[in-house]
Formats: C-alpha cells, structure tokens, sequence
C-alpha cells in the first residue's frame, strides 16, 4: 500500500517521458493525421463512444490509451485562436489586447487550464477509482496523457458552445437586463455540464476504472446553481468577456 502511495509521482513522470517525442512531433506536420482529427471530432459530437472505442484501439495496437499524435492539440489550438480573432474584430482591443487576448485564450484557457483539469482527474482516477483485484493480467494506470486527450476531448463541443454559439448570440448577451442574463446563463450551464459529460464518457471508456459517475458530479453543481444565478442577475458572457475586452 505504502509503496502505492508514494508512486504516484514516479508513475507521473513515466507518463511523461513520452512528452519529449510528442513535442517532437508538434513541428512535423506530415507525420499528423488531420483527416482522422477530423473525424474524430465529428464522432465525439454523433457518438462520444464510437469516439472512444479508438482509446482501446490504440492500447491494442500501440500499448497506450493515450493518442501519440498531437494534431489534435494543433487544430484545436488553431480554432481556439481564430475564434479569439473573431471576439477581437467584433469586440474591439487594438493589436496588443488582440495579441494578449489570443495568446491567452489558447496558452491559458486551453492548454494550461487543460493541464491543470487533466492532472487532478489522472490524480483522482489513479488514486480513487481504479478497480481492485481486476482480472487483467498487468495493472493499469490513466496515464497522463490520456486524462489530458480527455480533457481536449471535451474541450471542443464546450467550445462550440461557449465560443462559437455565445459569438453569434453577442448582441443578445451581452445586453442589459434579465434576458440576457437568462440567455447567457442557460448557454454557460449547457457548455459546462457538456465538458463534464465528456469528461465521464472519457474515464468510463477505461475498463480498470470503476465509480466514474464522480465526474458527474460537477453538472448537479451547475444545476444547483444555474437558478440563484439567474435569480441574482448574474451574467456569465457579460462577466467573462468582460475579462478580456473593456
């Protein structure tokens, strides 16, 4: 058990050697496989599980959950920036505040703040749920690359949601009043609780985990308190593109 315990940290390290080579791969952009991208986009907005049937398909065929292929993190990136561009052009900034607000929306709210989301769930799948006395032959691990491919995984229908939905509805959120605030806040609660959603769709899909439903649990928080939210007058766009524009 002590044993257990204490190599929590060596087994993170482990996941992370192969950090170095998928780096490596971020500058080589015929060895990624944008069509497959793609598609698995596609999937994980028709059939998050056929998505994640390709999980299982990797550890059989590459011995990892994790994808090694970082076009994933390259096109989402990519969407993430433009979509920032397209917040600057209709909101206004001049050529540092769009500098700032797109390096900040892609380095920050995607990738670090992915970074930090997929580290607590790989800590809390790895410590909590993994099953005990499983029948496969070899004990397994999330690793943490995976929990971050989780993370990205999810990311994009939140982002279609609360970035490419919440740009068309500007005009209407960002107004004063209770409607706007109904509407933006209904559109905050569907983009988050959807994170979450995939979030478990992820962890379920590793069969060596069990009580993946904790990652649920972050949609009845949402629930809880979508409507003193509402009651308050709090506008969610209001308040988060208020961070990045006057």
């Amino acid at each position: 058990g002590g044993g257990g315990g204490g190599g929590g940290g060596g087994k993170l390290g482990r996941h992370l050697q192969a950090l170095p080579q998928y780096f490596r791969r971020l500058v080589k952009y015929r060895q990624m496989d944008f069509d497959y991208t793609f598609w698995f986009l596609l999937q994980l907005l028709k059939s998050p599980r056929t998505a994640y049937r390709q999980t299982t398909f990797n550890k059989q065929t590459k011995n990892q959950w994790a994808r090694d292929d970082p076009a994933m993190v390259v096109v989402q990136s990519g969407l993430v920036a433009a979509a920032a561009l397209a917040y600057c052009a209709a909101l206004g900034g001049g050529v540092l505040g769009t500098l700032w607000a797109v390096l900040n929306a892609v380095l920050v709210d995607f990738l670090l703040g992915g970074m930090a989301i997929a580290t607590a769930c790989w800590f809390l799948a790895n410590r909590y749920l993994r099953t005990a006395g499983h029948s496969h032959a070899v004990e397994q691990s999330v690793e943490w690359m995976y929990a971050f491919d989780v993370h990205c995984n999810s990311f994009f229908p939140m982002f279609l949601v609360l970035h490419v939905g919440q740009f068309f509805l500007l005009p209407l959120v960002l107004a004063q009043g209770f409607a706007a605030a109904l509407v933006a806040n209904l559109l905050y609660a569907v983009g988050l609780a959807y994170y979450h959603y995939m979030n478990f769709q992820g962890y379920s899909a590793l069969p060596f985990l069990e009580r993946t439903e904790v990652f649920l649990f972050p949609i009845g928080l949402i629930a809880v308190g979508l409507p003193l939210s509402i009651v308050t007058g709090f506008n969610p766009a209001r308040f988060t593109l208020g961070f990045y524009f006057e």
